[in-house]
């Protein structure tokens, strides 16, 4: 038995690698990308720890490469999914029990595992598979992914060792229990980390999830599936089932041990989930927790004030890093009538100079969107501004999916600001800009709070700090991420938490200590020294005192 009272310090953030020419980890990449580019991995459901291939395959190819087939994977029927919320359970009742300093240890174990013998191969399977650069891979599933674990393991030693007052005579404390039931973790394409960090924080407080992988991502999920069991996470704790969504999450929200919902994915789809739960509430031990990230429509409000190329360089990387498949990218912008002209010559000098393709030419700024009905979803966007007389095309505007499925970074001016692209989410390389008269700055603010429904991330410009400081409060809940002078992505774990409000999610901060207690069901026990031996309280007793 171990009577340390353990806690484990702050950490730092994994430190970025660069991935330059010459460089060992360039190598390192090059010869995993050669090595899953060179063969088609078969990836069956994991279930209970054993492999299970039902013989209903599918094929996953490279974005940018359709032709190529990268994986083929076996689809779960209800038949496997009810096994894995069988094993899930059974897992459960000793997961429950380990100490939290065990739990911890394996999942260091994992970040561990990444930073050194994995780094590369989850880096090369997230790039092929997802068709993110070799940068956008390393700032997700290496050290975001890292970052979470680490992170996550200093939080939940600040949270066990959180405990209730004590008066003379008594004992308090607090129990964290896991939830009763297991925990559905639907995963999405855009983010190895996200996929991770959806599983593993439940896990960390002593759950057992159910995944569903985003299909467009299975290769990188395997492969954390690969080390998560080399790091000692035990069988059954984590049950990989890829497969339909109305078939897993028909046969999960079902079921009576249904314990939670850790959800990244479309508002629609979250929206549904949710229903479905309220629909089977009567039916389940307790009441689930659902916990959500959905959609944005961020943006970037700029003062007159502000400076051209700090604004322009934002816009740039805040739009098109990783083809604005994030769901924190810029994506509608508001610039002041007297800055516009400067920023976009500035924006069309970087436009200009931005390269796309595949993800093995590392030279390419720019990749492919996920699948062709993503570009063709995106596409009938740009279509539409095309044939608008409220809107032009100021730059790029053009897809080719004939090799793979790639959309130049494209900029659309709109006269109206409730343009179908300043309020829908598009999750593309599209930004849409609506130029405003300097004097109408604080009616512009207005507009920014009121066109979408969405409350994710946004950026404010300006040197004035009173213009900040206002603007921030009148902007108080369209944003969960605000940033002053910075584009709305690149959220650093333990540095800016992650989740917004509105129609963006349950904001319960990924990449800190509020998520975690999302996963934890606390039971307090009052221990009382000297038990009452008499039902009277003193106040009852005859007064002699006259």
């Amino acid at each position: 038995m171990n009577n340390a009272v353990f806690n484990f310090e702050y950490p730092k953030n994994e430190p970025v690698k660069t991935y330059s020419p010459g460089t060992n980890e360039r190598k390192s990449l090059q010869a995993e990308l050669d090595s899953f580019s060179n063969s088609v991995i078969d990836i069956p459901l994991i279930i209970g720890g054993k492999e299970v291939r039902t013989g209903n395959i599918e094929k996953v190819v490279m974005p940018h490469d359709h032709s190529h087939v990268l994986v083929h994977y076996h689809k779960a029927s209800p038949v496997e999914v009810q096994m894995a919320i069988e094993a899930g359970m059974k897992a459960h009742k000793e997961w429950e029990s380990v100490s939290w300093v065990e739990r911890l240890s394996v999942t260091l174990k994992i970040a561990e595992l990444i930073s050194t013998k994995y780094r590369a191969r989850l880096n090369a399977a997230t790039m092929l598979g997802q068709s993110k650069n070799a940068y956008q891979a390393e700032i997700d599933s290496a050290c975001e992914t890292i970052d979470f674990l680490r992170f996550n393991a200093h939080y939940i030693s600040d949270i066990y060792n959180e405990q209730p007052h004590s008066d003379p005579g008594v004992i308090n404390r607090i129990e964290y229990r896991p939830l009763e039931g297991f925990v559905l973790s639907i995963t999405p394409f855009n983010f190895t980390a996200i996929a991770s960090n959806l599983n593993l924080s439940p896990v960390l407080m002593g759950n057992v999830t159910l995944w569903k992988p985003a299909t467009t991502a299975i290769l990188s999920n395997y492969i954390l599936m690969e080390i998560f069991k080399e790091a000692g996470l035990p069988d059954g704790i984590v049950n990989f089932v890829p497969g339909p969504g109305s078939v897993i999450g028909g046969t999960a929200f079902a079921n009576r041990d249904f314990g939670g919902l850790h959800f990244t994915g479309s508002n629609n789809t979250f929206n549904q989930l949710w229903q479905l739960t309220g629909k089977n509430l009567a039916n389940y031990k307790s009441y689930p927790r659902i916990v959500g990230e959905t959609g944005g429509k961020d943006f970037v409000l700029v003062h007159p004030s502000s400076g051209v190329d700090e604004v322009a360089t934002a816009l740039v990387r805040g739009s098109f890093e990783y083809q604005g498949q994030k769901c924190s990218a810029s994506s509608r912008a508001y610039l002041p009538s007297s800055l516009w002209p400067k920023i976009k010559e500035r924006m069309g000098d970087m436009l200009s100079q931005i390269k796309m393709g595949d993800v093995r030419d590392f030279s390419n700024f720019v990749n492919a969107v996920i699948e062709e009905s993503a570009y063709d979803r995106i596409m009938s966007y740009i279509d539409s501004a095309k044939r608008s007389t409220e809107a032009e095309i100021v730059f790029g505007g053009k897809g080719d999916k004939a090799k793979g499925y790639f959309i130049q970074p494209t900029v659309i001016l709109t006269t109206n600001p409730h343009f179908v692209t300043m309020e829908e989410e598009i999750f593309g390389p599209v930004l849409t800009i609506f130029v405003y008269k300097d004097d109408q700055y604080y009616e512009t603010v207005k507009l920014v709070d009121e066109t979408s429904p969405y409350g994710l991330t946004g950026s404010i410009f300006a040197h004035d700090r009173h213009v900040l400081d206002k603007t921030s409060h009148e902007l108080k809940f369209a944003a969960g991420n605000l940033y002053y002078n910075d584009k709305p992505t690149g959220a650093v774990v333990g540095q800016q938490p992650f989740g917004g409000a509105r129609q963006s999610g349950t904001n319960d901060k990924a990449g800190s200590y509020l998520n975690l207690l999302r996963w934890t069901s606390p039971r307090v026990t009052k221990e009382t020294l000297r038990p009452p031996t008499d039902f009277r309280y003193p106040f009852m007793k005859e007064d002699t005192c006259h």
